[in-house]
């Protein structure tokens, strides 16, 4: 069996961002290029936090996210590489995500998916998500999903 590293990361540079570009473009199927241009846009707005999962020193698995207003933590962009899938990289992540958000001022957290990512989708209600409404996306309708958490 495996064993794995986390590892909680506020990146500074796009030096210190790039292999979690080339991990997400993997895991979510998306341009490397687009992906580094959300991630520069965001950082420039919003500091980014990482959550980041080592096998044997290869990054395998991610989960980033942001303030979205006072009080409120936004949980925006998540993947484990496809070859450490179906593991519980995942959901380990979004639970050390979660245990942050209360000791660093944050009652709320938002997310949002889409349908075909259902795993996601599956993933975020299991660990106590709401369905808080839908939005027209780019990529289709998106659904807006939000938890409260306490310390």
């Amino acid at each position: 069996m495996l064993q794995y590293t986390f590892k909680e990361f506020l990146a500074s540079t796009d030096e210190d961002m790039e292999p979690v570009v080339h991990l997400l473009a993997a895991a979510l199927e998306s341009s490397v290029a687009e992906l580094r241009a959300d991630l520069r846009y965001q950082q420039a707005h919003q500091p980014v936090q990482a959550w980041l999962t080592f096998s044997e020193g290869q990054l395998v698995g991610c989960k980033l996210g942001y303030e979205r207003k006072p009080g409120q933590y936004y949980s925006w962009l998540g993947g484990v590489h496809p070859d450490f899938r179906g593991q519980g990289i995942a959901r380990e992540l979004m639970l050390r995500q979660h245990g942050w958000c209360p000791q660093h001022g944050y009652g709320r957290i938002r997310t949002q998916t889409y349908n075909h990512w259902r795993a996601m989708l599956l993933l975020n209600l299991r660990v106590g998500f709401d369905i808080v409404g839908t939005v027209q996306g780019p990529r289709g309708l998106v659904i807006v999903l939000e938890k409260e958490v306490t310390a």
